[in-house]
């Protein structure tokens, strides 16, 4: 097991974001472990998100940019299913550390995830309208 937590910390890479003497668990949390797991699966978050568009069988590519970012925001938050989806894509690379104080607290760092993740997307949405070779 020491192996895997090693090996994933490793893999992810330094802290990002600034911890400071005032950050609190969350704050600390999200930017130890957070932050470089959303930015390590940033490619397969926005393919995930661009099959979700297609199965949507929505317009999107025809919407305007304001729609489109109310589109991405509204599909994280209501779509129980993808959000639950979206969660374990960034929960399966904690370390076993990482989880346990993360179910000490999952309720507000499920609310930072997804919102740091809505915000990701949100920034990168002219990607959604590339095409992809499958």
């Amino acid at each position: 097991m020491d192996t895997r937590n090693q090996f994933l910390t490793d893999f992810r890479g330094e802290m990002l974001g600034t911890v400071t003497a005032q950050s609190t668990a969350e704050e600390f949390f999200q930017n130890q472990t957070l932050r470089p797991i959303l930015k390590l699966q940033n490619d397969l978050l926005v393919e995930v998100f661009r099959n979700y568009i297609i199965k949507s069988k929505t317009d999107f590519l025809q919407f305007p940019v304001e729609k489109k970012l109310l589109f991405i925001e509204n599909s994280i938050q209501r779509d129980i299913k993808f959000r639950n989806s979206l969660k374990g894509i960034v929960i399966g690379l904690f370390t076993v550390e990482e989880y346990v104080r993360y179910i000490q607290n999952s309720s507000s760092l499920n609310k930072r995830m997804m919102s740091m993740l809505i915000e990701r997307l949100k920034n990168q949405v002219q990607l959604f309208e590339l095409q992809t070779d499958y």
